[in-house]
């Protein structure tokens, strides 16, 4: 896939067949839009696109009140766009003028003369420029003055779905992990680095990673331990468990401790980048009197997720 940030010098995608959105968490109703932009480009011996926007519209127009978090760092966005097979994303930095831009002048400006599109994708419902202006009614209008093709993805594709981002942050903050990764249409994942801790997980014959997330935007699941599978840089792949939240057995800190203790593992990990997929709510996060109480609670988690978790990728 490449991945287009300037658009100074117009890249050449031949017959280019495009959608537009910001994709939080490339949810399966974003997925559905997408297998369409593929079959189609095939069709018409072109290639597909996704323009996009970071940071988020949401974040610039409203900069003190936005309160957003994102399902995806763009990182992960970029992978599993990737992993989708699309084959073009343009990531236009939006800023305050950009927003300003009117429908017109953007499929004027942008889609045809920048990008010569062929064919538009859109939702029936979706909206974009100044003052949500471009809709698909005035792509529709402008579709034979810049000779480009207008394909609807029809309200009853998209409402079957039943999906939205909002209903998915929602879900995670919840800690309803279930319904999270059904609308995502795979597990939730974290990624980060690995980063010195107080190794007191050591002591319970529990030694945990310490993941440090880069993007402070990123959501983060409700306070509690979660089973997970945790991807390695060599490639491997690993059972565990993940807890978030502030350790109130051991410690009360100002940040969150995001820990993931993988099984049967006892290599070092620091400084290596960890993805991790977040696949069923175990129990929210608990003070214990003392230690040993704390690793009795973990030998239970631990069988619950091995006799509970199967048929993983």
């Amino acid at each position: 896939m490449k991945v287009i940030t300037q658009l100074d010098e117009n890249p050449v995608i031949p017959n280019a067949v495009l959608t537009i959105g910001t994709f939080d968490g490339v949810h399966i109703g974003h997925q559905k839009i997408i297998n369409q932009l593929n079959t189609l480009a095939k069709q018409n011996g072109g290639e597909s696109v996704l323009f996009t926007f970071f940071p988020h519209p949401r974040m610039v127009i409203f900069p003190e009140s936005h309160g957003l978090k994102l399902i995806q760092t763009q990182e992960e966005k970029l992978r599993k766009l990737s992993r989708m097979g699309l084959q073009n994303v343009i990531v236009y930095p939006f800023t305050k003028n950009f927003s300003r831009l009117s429908g017109t002048q953007f499929i004027r400006d942008f889609l045809v003369n920048k990008l010569n599109v062929k064919t538009i994708i859109i939702g029936y419902d979706h909206q974009f420029g100044r003052n949500r202006e471009g809709t698909l009614d005035l792509l529709n209008e402008l579709s034979p003055v810049y000779g480009f093709d207008v394909v609807e993805i029809e309200a009853q594709d998209i409402d079957d779905v039943n999906v939205s981002s909002t209903k998915i942050r929602n879900a995670i903050s919840n800690g309803d992990i279930a319904t999270a990764n059904n609308y995502l249409g795979e597990p939730f994942q974290i990624t980060g680095k690995v980063v010195h801790g107080k190794q007191i997980g050591r002591t319970i014959g529990f030694p945990t990673a310490n993941i440090e997330i880069g993007d402070k935007l990123k959501l983060l699941p409700k306070f509690g331990s979660y089973a997970v599978q945790c991807f390695l840089e060599d490639g491997s792949k690993h059972l565990g468990m993940l807890n978030i939240g502030y350790r109130p057995t051991l410690e009360s800190p100002d940040t969150v401790q995001i820990e993931a203790h993988l099984f049967d593992f006892q290599q070092d990990l620091y400084g290596q980048n960890i993805i991790i997929s977040i696949l069923a709510y175990i129990r929210e996060e608990q003070k214990f009197e003392d230690l040993e109480q704390l690793q009795q609670q973990l030998q239970k988690d631990e069988i619950w997720v091995r006799t509970t978790i199967t048929n993983l990728d």
